[in-house]
């Protein structure tokens, strides 16, 4: 135990010693180029490389809209396309009215579920009465 504690220590001392002539090789780059630069990262950060969010106006946003709209519309193949200016918007003080569902559409879909249920019921049944393979019944 004492032998990997001593490998240890010497690989310790071995890289303090390459830092340190790192360092001092720097500090000679550093004089050379007339510069205190520092050992900083080499990756800018994300806020620095950007200064930070990104911040657009709402014309821009509805430009970009526009767009983003018109370049599905031509993947799609629709022929036109109309651009989102605030005439074109819909007014906020009219609320869009809520679809309504008729007696004839409710009574078919009360009509299928209970026919799914019915159809659950009787297959779950069919499975409670059959006997697993490799069973005997009493009395066989």
């Amino acid at each position: 135990m004492s032998a990997d504690l001593n490998k240890y220590l010497k690989l310790q001392t071995a890289l303090l010693n390459e830092r340190t002539r790192i360092e001092a090789r720097l500090s000679d780059i550093n004089r050379v180029l007339g510069g205190d630069m520092s050992a900083a990262s080499p990756v800018p950060s994300a806020t620095s490389r950007r200064g930070g969010a990104r911040k657009f106006s709402a014309a821009t946003k509805a430009k970009m809209a526009a767009a983003q709209k018109a370049r599905w519309a031509k993947l799609k193949g629709s022929a036109v396309v109309v651009p989102a200016t605030p005439t074109n918007q819909p007014s906020s003080s009219a609320p869009k009215q809520k679809r309504k569902l008729s007696a004839a559409g409710k009574a078919a879909i009360i009509a299928a579920a209970k026919a799914r249920w019915a159809k659950i019921k009787a297959d779950k049944a069919a499975a409670d009465t059959k006997p697993l393979k490799g069973t005997k019944l009493a009395g066989s």
